[in-house]
This record gives C-alpha cells, sequence and structure tokens, in this order.
C-alpha cells in the first residue's frame, strides 16, 4: 500500500517538505516497505490520505536512506510517525515518556483520522505539543533505548 504514498529518499526531499508544507499537519512515517507492521500502517495511512487531504499532508521516509533524520528523531523502531506543522515539530503525549513520535501501527483508521484533527486543532491555536485523543490500550508500548548514554 506504500506506493500510493509519496516517498521522500534524501535529506533535502524531507527539508523541502518539512518548510514547504503551510497550514496542514505533515505526517513523516519513518519505517521500511518490506516490513509488516510498515505496511499495515500504510495501508491505514493511504485510505485516510485523501478524507484529510484538507488537514494533512502524508510522506513515507525509508529508515535506511535517510539515517540522518533516523538518528536525529532516535527511530529505534519501525515504524515511528513524526508529525509537524508549519516546519515545527509537533508534540504529542500519549502518555509515554516519548511525546516526540508516535511507535507503531495505528489500531484503526478512527485513531489516525482523531489524532491528526487534534494536532491540526491544537497547531491553529499556537499549541506545540497536545494530548492524544486514542484510547491508552490502543496505543502500542516500548521500552525506550538510550543510545551513548
Amino acid at each position: 500500500m506504500s506506493f500510493f504514498l509519496p516517498k521522500l529518499t534524501t535529506k533535502k526531499d524531507i527539508d523541502e517538505v518539512i518548510k514547504g508544507v503551510a497550514e496542514k499537519v505533515l505526517v513523516l512515517r519513518f519505517g521500511r516497505d518490506d516490513d509488516s507492521v510498515c505496511l499495515q500502517l500504510d495501508e491505514i495511512l493511504s485510505k485516510t490520505a485523501h478524507d484529510l487531504s484538507n488537514m494533512a499532508s502524508i510522506y513515507i521516509v525509508d529508515v535506511d536512506k535517510t539515517p540522518i533524520y533516523t538518528r536525529y528523531f532516535d527511530i529505534s523502531y519501525i515504524p515511528s510517525t513524526v508529525f509537524f506543522f508549519n516546519g515545527q515539530h509537533m508534540k504529542v503525549d500519549y502518555g509515554s515518556p516519548d511525546h516526540t513520535k508516535f511507535v507503531g501501527s495505528f489500531k484503526t483508521k478512527q485513531d489516525f483520522i482523531d489524532l491528526i484533527e487534534v494536532i491540526y486543532r491544537g497547531a491553529m491555536r499556537g499549541k506545540m505539543i497536545v494530548q492524544s485523543p486514542i484510547d491508552p490500550q490502543n496505543i502500542p508500548k516500548y521500552d525506550l533505548l538510550y543510545h551513548g548514554i
């Protein structure tokens, strides 16, 4: 399903999209095309992309082709989804220690739609961090890995 979504393969592409997407939530899915959980998430993203086109732009980023951003966002688990609004990194409180990204796949399309709506509304009000509307039982749990400490 990831072939329905645009792919970013270089740092320059990612930089241009982060700077260029205005008044919409930018969704960057970091992962691999051959990973089963990434494919599951890509299906949800591609099925909702049209419905959310007024609020969000969704892109696929291969972690192996963009190691600088993989390290910058500390992508230890895939898929990891990062959100921006007008060039600013949007953080979401999922009830976990890491507010910078969503790790894993969303359980339902509605969970993803609800999250984009909350990020969009919060960003339009100037907030840089929003509270996740997703039921905590639907949020995958992972232990954080700290490299080089």
